[in-house]
C-alpha cells in the first residue's frame, strides 16, 4: 500500500538524537541518517514546527521524518469509540482476569477466550459478571491458538489484544487506535510497565520488566531500536492479521506476528507515552524460568525470519579494540580506535556531518559496544569469561560484563531497586535468557541466534 503523506492533524515530535546542523540539514536517529531540506522543505518544516500537518507538502515531509526516524507521529485526539474488540486470552488465575476486565471497563465489548482452564466455571463466572463475551477451548494450546480462537469469533474493524495479567485501560486502547488514523499503520503498542509487591524481585521487575521496551516512540522493525513489541497489549487493524498467529509458537508468537507485518510493508508503532500495567512474578525463580523459556524462542524465530535476529552487531574497529584490550594490549586499542575516527572523519567529510563530532561519536559508539557485548559474553559465553576473570583477576573481563546492568540502573530505568539487586538480577537474568537460546538452538538445530554480526556505522544520505 502507498501512502504519501501523513494526515492533516497530526503532529510530529523529533527524536531526541535529532539536530539542525543547519537550517536545511537534519542529523540523527538510530541508526544515523541525515536529510536535506529544499527550499520547500524548509517552509514545510516551519510548517510542522507551528502545529500539526495542514498541506500536502508538511504531510509529505513528515511522513519522510518519521519513516526515516528522525521524528515520531502525535495523532490528533479520539473523541469517538473506535470500531474495536477486546480479545483476552486466559487460563485459570480467574483473579487476574477479574482484575483486567475491572481495568477495561465497559466501553468496548470483550471476548474472553478460555484456553482449557482446569477451573472453567470460574472464567465464566468472572466474564458473566462484567459482561464480556466468552469463547470456551476444550484444551490447551497456548496463547496463539487462543487469541486466533477469539479473532475467528470477532467482526470488528480492530482488534485489541490484551493479556489476562494486564490492567488496561478503555482510554489507553482509544488512544493507541488513534494511530491508526494513519493508513500506514497497522498496528500500535504501548509501553509495558511492570506491576509487582515490595519483594526483592518485585522491585527489580518493576523497574526492568521483560517487556518493557523502554522509553523512547519508533516503529517497529527487526534491528531498529524497537526490534518487537509483545501482544501483553496491541491494537491492531483485523486486515494486518493475514492469518493471524502462528499456533506451532509457545513463545515468540507476537514477535513472528509484529515481524510478518512489517515484512508486508505495515508499520507498526510503539508509544511508551502510553502504558499498560502487566504483573510480574513473584519470585525470582518464576522470573528466571520466564526469561528461559522467552530465550527458547529465538532460534525458531530465526528460521522463521533470516537475519532479524542478531545477538551482537558491533562495528570492526570498536570489536577490535574491545579484544585488544582483553588480551591486555592497550596501545593496539588506542591504534585500532584511531583507525576508527580516521574512518568516522571521511565519512563525515563525504556526506557534510561536521567533523569537529568524530571523536564523540566514537566514544559514544565504543561505549555502546562495551555493553553490547558485554551482555552477549554473559548470555552465550559464560562457561569461558567467569573461568577467565577468576584465573587472571581481569578488571578489563569485570568492566565488560558489568557495563551493561550498571548503565541500565544508572540510567533511572531502575530506580526501585538498590544497585546491588539490580546489577546482580540483570546478570543472572541473562544467563536465564541465554540458556534458553541455546537449548532452543539444540532443538531447531541452528545457531543463527547465537551469531553475531559486523556492521560499519554509517549516516543514511536522504536528500
Amino acid at each position: 500500500m502507498t501512502v504519501s503523506g501523513l494526515p492533516a492533524g497530526f503532529r510530529i515530535e523529533f527524536d531526541p538524537t535529532v539536530r539542525r546542523v543547519r537550517p536545511d540539514l537534519l542529523v540523527g536517529g538510530v541508526p544515523t541518517r541525515m536529510l536535506r531540506l529544499s527550499g520547500r522543505g524548509a517552509e514545510a518544516l516551519a510548517e510542522l514546527d507551528a502545529g500539526p500537518v495542514r498541506s500536502a507538502a508538511a504531510g509529505v515531509l513528515a511522513r519522510r521524518l518519521t519513516d526515516a526516524g528522525l521524528a515520531h507521529p502525535r495523532p490528533p485526539v479520539v473523541v469517538d469509540d473506535l470500531d474495536l474488540v477486546v480479545i483476552v486470552p486466559a487460563r485459570d488465575r480467574s483473579g487476574s482476569l477479574d482484575r483486567c476486565l475491572s481495568a477495561l471497563g465497559k466501553r468496548y465489548p470483550v471476548t474472553v477466550v478460555d484456553d482449557g482452564s482446569v477451573d472453567p466455571a470460574a472464567i465464566a463466572r468472572v466474564a458473566s459478571r462484567h459482561g464480556a463475551a466468552l469463547v470456551c477451548r476444550s484444551t490447551n494450546a497456548g496463547p496463539a491458538a487462543a487469541r486466533n480462537t477469539g479473532l475467528a469469533a470477532t467482526a470488528s474493524e480492530l482488534v485489541a489484544f490484551v493479556d489476562s495479567d494486564t490492567l488496561p485501560e478503555a482510554d489507553t486502547l482509544t488512544a493507541l487506535g488513534a494511530h491508526l488514523a494513519d493508513p500506514a499503520v497497522v498496528a500500535a503498542a504501548p509501553r509495558i510497565v511492570g506491576a509487582a509487591g515490595r519483594t526483592s524481585v518485585g522491585r527489580y521487575a518493576r523497574g526492568r520488566s521483560a517487556l518493557d521496551c523502554g522509553p523512547r516512540p519508533g516503529r517497529v522493525a527487526p534491528l531498529g531500536r524497537v526490534p518487537f513489541v509483545p501482544t501483553t497489549a496491541l491494537v491492531v487493524r483485523r486486515t494486518a492479521l493475514g492469518s493471524g498467529f502462528d499456533e506451532h509458537l509457545r513463545f515468540g508468537e507476537d514477535v513472528d506476528l509484529v515481524w510478518r507485518i512489517d515484512a508486508a510493508g505495515g508499520c507498526v508503532r510503539y508509544d511508551p507515552g502510553l502504558r499498560v500495567a502487566h504483573t510480574e512474578p513473584e519470585t525470582w525463580w518464576a522470573l528466571l524460568v520466564r526469561r528461559h523459556r522467552y530465550g527458547t524462542s529465538a532460534a525458531p524465530l530465526a528460521l522463521r525470519h533470516p537475519g532479524a535476529l542478531v545477538p551482537l552487531l558491533v562495528e570492526p574497529w570498536t570489536a577490535s579494540a574491545i579484544g585488544a584490550v582483553l588480551l591486555r594490549r592497550p596501545l593496539v586499542a588506542l591504534i585500532l580506535l584511531a583507525g576508527g575516527l580516521v574512518e568516522e572523519i571521511l565519512m563525515r567529510r563525504q556526506t557534510g556531518l561536521p567533523v569537529g563530532e568524530s571523536a564523540t561519536a566514537v566514544l559514544n559508539r565504543a561505549q555502546q559496544s562495551c555493553r553490547s557485548v558485554g551482555g552477549y559474553a554473559i548470555k552465550f559465553l559464560g562457561p569461558v569469561v567467569v573461568p577467565m576473570l577468576v584465573r587472571r583477576r581481569s578488571a578489563a573481563v569485570a568492566a565488560l560484563l558489568l557495563a551493561e546492568p550498571v548503565a541500565d540502573w544508572w540510567s533511572g530505568r531502575a530506580i526501585a531497586t538498590d544497585p546491588v539487586t539490580h546489577v546482580v538480577g540483570h546478570l543472572v537474568e541473562d544467563v536465564a535468557y541465554g540458556s534458553g537460546v541455546v537449548v532452543g538452538c539444540a532443538r531447531a538445530r541452528t545457531a543463527a541466534p547465537l551469531l553475531p554480526r559486523l556492521r560499519r556505522v554509517r549516516a543514511r544520505l536522504r536528500s
